[in-house]
C-alpha cells in the first residue's frame, strides 16, 4: 500500500489546482507527508520577429513574476486550514510545465505527484489536459489526477 511521505502538488491557481491541493493537503495530513507546491511559469521570449528585450529587462521581469507567483502561492494556501497542520514547501520553476514538474519530483524524491486533470487553459472539458497527461505518461512515482 502508498504511504507517501513527499507529495508534490503543481498548481497554475486554478479551481482546479485548488482541488488538487485540498487532496494532496488531505493524504499528507492523514500520512504525516510533506506537501511540495509547484507552480511553474512558462519562460519569458527575448525576441518577438525583430524586437528582442535585453538580458538586464529579461531578469527584472522574471523577479516581478516570481515575486507575484510567490504571492499567489501564499494566497492559495491561505485557502486551506489543513495547511498550517501539514508540512508545506513552495516553490516557483521557469520552464515547461510538465518537464519541471517531472525534474522537481525526480530531484525531491516524490512519491506522489497530485496534479489536476484540468488547468487554466481548460482546453476541452472532455479531455485530460497536456500537462497532466505528459505528467502522467513520463512520471516514475504514483500520479493521482483530481477532477
Amino acid at each position: 500500500m502508498l504511504k507517501p511521505t513527499k507529495i508534490l502538488v503543481p498548481t497554475d491557481f486554478s479551481e482546479h489546482s485548488d482541488k488538487a491541493l485540498k487532496q494532496g493537503l488531505d493524504i499528507a495530513k492523514q500520512y504525516n507527508a510533506e506537501v511540495y507546491l509547484l507552480n511553474v511559469v512558462a519562460p519569458i521570449e527575448q525576441c518577438i520577429i525583430d524586437y528582442c528585450i535585453p538580458d538586464a529587462s529579461i531578469k527584472g521581469i522574471e523577479e516581478n513574476v516570481k515575486k507575484t507567483a510567490l504571492e499567489n502561492l501564499t494566497k492559495q494556501l491561505d485557502k486551506f486550514p489543513l495547511s498550517k497542520e501539514v508540512k508545506v514547501t513552495t516553490d516557483i520553476k521557469f520552464g515547461l510545465p510538465y518537464d519541471e514538474i517531472l525534474k522537481e519530483a525526480e530531484r525531491v524524491g516524490i512519491d506522489l505527484i497530485v496534479i489536476a486533470s484540468l488547468g487554466k487553459s481548460g482546453l476541452a472539458k472532455y479531455l485530460i489536459g497536456g500537462v497532466a497527461r505528459n505528467v502522467l505518461k513520463s512520471a516514475k512515482c504514483p500520479v493521482l489526477l483530481t477532477k
